[in-house]
């Protein structure tokens, strides 16, 4: 256990009672509240394809995922792996202050995520600020290393 932590993630439904997004930025990484807390934010690197041809071709082969199978999502580095766990349960691993968590979506929830990789999607205006923000988090860990 780290820091008293001992995060959890649940399955993120959109119909979630506790939100548990806080925005999409956009370079496309989904910014979580772990457990719906709003003081546990992680960043997942979410799908980045080069081309219309490989974001379809990527969300189809999502759609096909069976039991124990995985696919990796193309991103220029912190590529993914979606786990397929079960039929409507699906995991994307992070770390969190050192910890290993999987984040558990159902199926409409991830789709919807993946859905945010389409050209014609822009992020909303408060969004642009997070990836100001993870730029800034880069900066500092790469002077600090």
């Amino acid at each position: 256990m780290i820091d008293g932590h001992f995060p959890l993630a649940p399955r993120y439904r959109l119909d979630d009672e506790q939100p548990w997004l806080r925005g999409i930025d956009p370079s496309r990484r989904y910014w979580l509240w772990i457990n719906g807390e709003q003081n546990c934010c992680t960043t997942v690197p979410g799908l980045s394809p080069s081309s219309f041809a490989e974001f379809k071709e990527t969300v189809l082969r999502f759609r096909a995922l069976e039991p124990g199978e995985t696919l990796e999502l193309s991103r220029i580095v912190d590529a993914p792996e979606i786990h397929c766990i079960s039929s409507n349960c699906y995991a994307i691993a992070t770390r969190y202050q050192e910890a290993p968590v999987w984040h558990l979506f159902d199926r409409e929830s991830l789709e919807s995520l993946l859905m945010t990789a389409h050209p014609d999607w822009q992020c909303s205006p408060k969004d642009v600020a997070l990836g100001r923000e993870w730029m800034e988090q880069m900066f500092l860990h790469s002077v600090a290393a």
